[in-house]
């Protein structure tokens, strides 16, 4: 199983554009065993799909967004969200603010991608 993080989505969920430790455990272990909620969305590419996984650190409760391509299983990061947060609330297409900061991010995980800008992570 592979997560992608592209470069330019990274510096945009965290500051500084480190991923801690703690939080990026959380992400490929989410991907690998969380409860996925399918998500409608845009402009999403050819054989991909939405996906939202709820997560609990010791931060509080998060929300975890990836584009997965259904053919490969290959997981792309998205968003990573507190469920207090303005996105992190409503993770939805009807939420203005979601789709559009997710058709923005699905701009900048594309040109990562042609760019070979982002790091592979591969799950056991």
């Amino acid at each position: 199983m592979i997560v992608i993080v592209a470069d330019s989505v990274r510096r945009k969920e965290f500051k500084h554009g480190h991923i801690p430790a703690t939080d990026l455990e959380t992400i490929l272990s989410s991907y690998a065993e969380g409860i996925v909620v399918p998500l409608k969305g845009e402009r999403l590419p050819h054989a991909s799909r939405l996906i939202k996984i709820y997560a609990t650190t010791a931060r509080g409760a998060r929300r975890i967004v990836f584009l997965i391509d259904v053919e490969t299983g290959t997981g792309f990061f998205l968003f990573y969200r507190s469920k207090n947060d303005v996105l992190g609330k409503n993770i939805s297409i009807k939420n203005p603010a979601f789709k559009k900061r997710l058709l923005a991010y699905l701009d900048l995980l594309s040109a990562d991608i042609v760019r070979k800008a982002y790091m592979e992570h591969r799950i056991l």
